[in-house]
């Protein structure tokens, strides 16, 4: 008798990553790498403007040639003109990254990116604080204006 197969519990990344490589690698992506390290490879203020979506690669005419890629990239409408300006910074920067020219240009969409920020929840004030700034502007008549203001210097009032 067969004796049934112990079944373990397997990472999901295991189910993922064969999912995610199929719909990358029709983008053009070899790998999910480039969209994960998008900020360390190009840096955080041009990564904070502009996302990849697509790596547009040439046909060879012979396997000797290999000729760079375009890479698309999805940039907020204000930041475009600025990231057309350091698109030969970004050009620079990934072609180190992969080690060989892969990419040779960019071609840039306005739109709004897909990924949302992470929110900074406000730092906690000091109820100290805010009183001892409230004395402070007590010619003030409005009490509660004279509050609101208590709080506004105590939020940015540097510690």
């Amino acid at each position: 008798m067969n004796k049934p197969s112990r079944s373990f519990p397997r990472p999901l990344s295991d189910f993922l990553g064969a999912t995610l490589d199929k719909s990358l690698k029709s983008q053009g992506f070899a790998s999910g790498e480039i969209i994960a390290r998008w900020s360390e490879i190009v840096g955080g203020d041009i990564a904070a403007h502009s996302e990849p979506i697509k790596i547009n690669w040439t046909r060879r005419a012979e396997e000797d040639q290999a000729e760079p890629a375009t890479l698309v990239l999805r940039v907020d409408g204000p930041a475009a003109l600025e990231i057309q300006h350091l698109s030969a910074v970004i050009l620079e920067r990934i072609n180190r990254y992969f080690g060989w020219q892969a990419i040779g240009r960019i071609a840039l969409r306005q739109a709004p990116l897909r990924r949302r920020d992470r929110t900074t929840r406000p730092r906690a004030t000091d109820s100290a604080l805010i009183a001892r700034m409230a004395e402070g502007i007590s010619d003030v008549d409005d009490q509660g204006l004279r509050e609101a203001l208590a709080r506004l210097g105590a939020a940015i009032k540097p510690k």
